[in-house]
């Protein structure tokens, strides 16, 4: 690679990772190129980025920024994984694929300036995600018409059943 070519991946990089959640790192060696592409793709779907980078480049990109103590676990093969989205997603992708193979192992990741190991991963990909908080936030908001609902049918109902039980005693007695 060139000098140019150089910097305008480690530029790229800096944007890319500015404004991201979380990232995870990771060893992919022995991994295959089937597996890493459907791998990519998964990432892809989830709203997630996944990249090969060399070690130095991202170096020089996280270099001043909160990511920078990522900067200790970038030796070897690395894939990195993000979001701008949701800080669990690419949590919980990295943490099945480690489980699934055994050549794919998570070195730690970054969440919030705090460097994590493996099992901080582990933790952050237990956290819910994008879709579980909005429809915890979506039950929340529709509980209270309901119950507000219930009450206002209650009055009405419970006439009704005394009602009823009054029609079957009468219906007894003859």
């Amino acid at each position: 690679m060139d000098k140019a070519s150089k910097q305008h991946v480690v530029a790229e990089m800096k944007d890319t990772l500015a404004d991201v959640m979380s990232i995870i790192i990771a060893d992919y060696r022995g991994t295959d190129v089937p597996t890493v592409t459907a791998m990519r793709e998964e990432f892809r779907k989830a709203g997630c980025g996944y990249r090969v980078v060399k070690n130095t480049l991202l170096k020089l990109a996280v270099q001043g920024s909160d990511k920078e103590p990522m900067s200790a676990l970038l030796s070897g093969p690395t894939a990195i994984m993000w979001s701008s989205e949701s800080p669990s997603a690419p949590a919980k992708l990295a943490v099945q694929y480690a489980k699934d193979r055994k050549t794919f192992v998570i070195k730690g990741g970054v969440f919030e300036g705090q460097l994590l190991d493996p099992s901080g991963v582990e933790q952050l990909s237990r956290m819910p995600g994008k879709p579980e908080l909005q429809a915890t936030l979506l039950m929340t908001f529709l509980a209270a018409p309901q119950e507000f609902v219930k009450q206002i049918i209650a009055g009405p109902q419970n006439f009704m059943y005394l009602l009823d039980a009054r029609k079957r005693a009468m219906e007894g007695e003859a």
